[in-house]
């Protein structure tokens, strides 16, 4: 007899696991680095953007505004018409603008993505129109009383430096880090199974290694101890005897 290996628990990143830990999840703050943790039981660590390169993005994206209005004046027809449009193609762009931008450009503006910015969710997550909408409209609130103090000091007494908008979307704006590159795994040689799986466990195991380059290491070799029952062995050299497995699968 071989023992049972509940490899659906595992397809879906071990979600077991990410129970465990749902009365644990929260953000912590270390080192200056927002730490999360998803559902599927992946840390996250984020660095809140401070208020100095905020206000530098903030007035990059003004200046092209402006820019872009300017070149609006300059085309439009002469006339109370001209005025409308002009008027309309102001407010349109003044609002419609950052949002555009950080539903449809990873929550980067110009300005932002000048500086290395991007708006996130509370939970990392990409922001959608809800949180973009909110936090541009409350705009109008961090500005009071003048030139956005309200906003200024509402980032100085909080840890994660969320202006009001911020906090009512559930946002945060976070510096920008580009993923290290992995190496490609090397090729394996093909291993027997220990004992026969199912097609759909098979699947499972071809479908992990798919999307191994999207799993941070460690979050691989945790899901390799989880497969322990089937290969024998716990973290790397677990996720090493499984990726034999599947090499040996077409042989």
């Amino acid at each position: 007899m071989h023992p049972t290996v509940n490899l659906t628990r595992y397809k879906h990143g071990g979600h077991h696991i990410s129970r465990i830990r749902a009365a644990q999840r929260g953000t912590r703050l270390l080192d200056g680095r927002l730490s999360l943790t998803t559902p599927e039981g992946v840390s996250l660590q984020l660095t809140p953007a401070g208020p100095f390169l905020r206000s530098a993005a903030w007035l990059i994206d003004v200046l092209v505004w402006l820019l872009f209005c300017g070149l609006a004046q300059l085309i439009m027809p002469s006339g109370k018409l001209g005025s409308g449009l002009f008027l309309v193609i102001l407010f349109v762009s003044y609002w419609g603008y950052p949002i555009i931008s950080e539903v449809y450009f990873n929550g980067r503006t110009l300005g932002k993505r000048a500086l290395g910015l991007e708006v996130v969710r509370s939970d990392g997550l990409p922001v959608g129109w809800r949180e973009s909408t909110l936090r541009n409209l409350l705009l109008v609130a961090d500005f009071l009383p003048f030139l956005y103090a309200s906003g200024l000091v509402c980032m100085l007494f909080d840890v994660r430096f969320r202006r009001l908008g911020d906090i009512v979307a559930g946002t945060q704006v976070i510096y920008f880090e580009k993923p290290m590159p992995r190496p490609t795994p090397p090729s394996t040689d093909p291993l027997p199974l220990p004992f026969p799986l199912s097609p759909d466990q098979q699947r499972t195991l071809i479908d992990l290694f798919e999307r191994e380059n999207r799993l941070p290491l460690d979050r691989m070799a945790e899901l390799g101890t989880i497969a322990e029952a089937l290969t024998g062995a716990q973290g790397a050299d677990s996720v090493e005897r499984m990726r034999g497995y599947v090499a040996g699968f077409n042989k």
